[in-house]
């Protein structure tokens, strides 16, 4: 096997490892984890459908439902190139840290329901606690990714 060939075989191992874990982790549909992954390492990074499907093996008409997924999850974003009707997609360089404060942001949006569960609750330690435990891992994680900066790029200067 030729050097090209064996690194093709290595980058579509990684895509199916990554598809898996996007799987069992965040209940994302099989293909829809390898077109993710497969725009998170593929050259050049924008590409058509047509690129994807071949790419990974499935068909063009099994990656509507796929793409439109992770459009609107805001991972990969479409467009248009002057005077083409081929839609192109890309991973954005800073999808994964807006996917992630959304996710994030919604998990923290909980502690509200969690409050209003401990009003209902009572005073009766026993059954607050329980929401207490919930709503204060809530807080926390709200108060922690408030307070962090994001994530250093290549590029990035410090300030003075």
């Amino acid at each position: 096997m030729d050097g090209m060939a064996d690194d093709r075989e290595r980058i579509l191992e990684w895509v199916e490892r990554a598809a898996v874990f996007c799987m069992d982790e965040y209940a994302v549909p099989p293909i829809a984890g390898r077109v993710l992954a497969w725009l998170m390492i593929c050259d050049p990074p924008e590409q058509s459908a047509g690129q994807i499907a071949e790419a990974i093996g499935a068909s063009r008409a099994s990656l509507a439902t796929s793409m439109r997924l992770l459009v609107d999850a805001g991972f990969v974003r479409r467009r248009i190139r002057p005077g083409r009707k081929t839609h192109y997609y890309q991973v954005d360089d800073d999808a994964w840290e807006r996917v992630v404060r959304r996710r994030v942001a919604g998990l923290a949006a909980f502690r509200e329901i969690t409050a209003a569960g401990m009003e209902l609750a009572g005073p009766d330690p026993a059954r607050t606690g329980r929401l207490r435990v919930a709503h204060d891992v809530f807080d926390w994680m709200d108060k922690a990714f408030a307070s962090l900066p994001g994530p250093r790029r290549e590029g990035d200067v410090d300030e003075a």
